[in-house]
């Protein structure tokens, strides 16, 4: 089968640093499905991984983590799912990844594709949408419904692709009044676009920002971008006994410095449950399905940016370059091979 892989961390200017492969194709575990796939999506954790983790000797590793496609095979134990039917889903860190013809994923983290989307709007949703799912409503306790009035949640990095997603679900299911933050007109415009009651500029800083809009604190932070480099800002703007939840890896964060307000500190890592196959894996499963539904809907609407075209290496070094470039909006989708 066709995939796409590296054999060695290197730059995404070298030609190298993602290479046209052919490979056996995979089979199914018990508890897998075998997926044709018919698009992707790329995501900040393909460069990540690409950039700082070196294959074994001669491996070739394939990177990918958003699918969708249409379900080939089933192992002997699946009940979810059967042949023929169209799927979309982030996979798992610990396995190989989605850039390829076939790819195998455990069920429980597999949801069944939105009706209304073609494969590419449905491939730009998974990982963002469980990431954002899980940050907002089991990370920062945020409830369903109209409860949470009067609390506000500021959103750093609301233009990317989590931010993309995290920002309409907080608008359409919640009370919160929704701050994002954008540092170009045309990322501004967009986050106004997903439901943003506010967006201010990440490049100022952030507490002073949000003053001169009018709003003296905000009960709840999803960090999604720089964090260290925000940290004071953010620890200003919250109000007393807030929450604070990122994604992002810094270098290093002073946590002392939330002891004073009684903040609260989330890490949100959506390949937690597929990693160590926690006993609520298949609660990935049901948001997925419930973020199909709300698509169907017209509650939610894909996140999609840019369209790279075919699932190949050298529009994966594309996507990969804008995504290091920071400049990316919503997300970079490849389809069909």
């Amino acid at each position: 089968m066709k995939a796409i892989a590296y054999y060695a961390s290197l730059p995404i200017s070298d030609a190298n640093s993602l290479q046209d492969i052919e490979l056996p194709e995979p089979v199914a575990g018990p508890r897998d499905l075998l997926v044709e796939v018919k698009a992707i999506s790329v995501n900040p954790v393909d460069a990540k991984v690409r950039q700082n983790v070196q294959p074994e000797e001669g491996a070739a590793k394939v990177l990918g983590w958003d699918v969708a496609g249409v379900v080939k095979a089933v192992g002997s134990d699946v009940t979810l799912f059967k042949a023929g039917d169209k799927v979309f889903y982030a996979g798992s860190i610990a396995r190989a990844g989605g850039n390829s013809e076939l790819h195998v994923v455990d069920e429980r983290i597999v949801g069944h594709m939105p009706k209304t989307l073609g494969f590419a709007e449905a491939a730009a949703l998974p990982l963002t949408a469980i990431t954002a799912w899980e940050l907002l409503f089991e990370r920062l306790q945020v409830r369903e419904g109209n409860t949470d009035e009067g609390q506000s949640l500021l959103i750093v990095g609301a233009a990317g692709g989590v931010g993309s997603i995290l920002t309409q679900l907080a608008h359409q299911l919640t009370g919160l009044k929704v701050i994002g933050t954008a540092s170009r007109p045309q990322t501004q415009s967009w986050v106004r676009e997903l439901g943003a009651d506010l967006v201010i500029d990440h490049s100022q800083p952030l507490s002073e920002e949000l003053k001169r809009a009018g709003v003296a604190q905000v009960t709840h932070v999803a960090s999604l971008t720089q964090t260290d480099a925000h940290l004071d800002q953010l620890v200003e703007a919250l109000a007393p006994q807030g929450k604070l939840a990122l994604i992002d890896d810094p270098k290093a964060l002073d946590v002392t410095k939330l002891k004073r307000k009684s903040l609260s500190l989330h890490w949100e890592f959506m390949y937690t449950r597929s990693l160590f196959e926690t006993t609520d894996m298949i609660e990935q499963h049901k948001l997925l399905n419930r973020v199909s539904e709300l698509i169907d809907a017209g509650t939610l609407k894909t996140t999609v940016g840019e369209h790279f075209g075919t699932i190949n290496a050298q529009n994966l070094r594309r996507a990969h370059e804008l995504l290091e470039s920071g400049k990316s909006k919503g997300k970079i989708v490849l389809e069909g091979f």
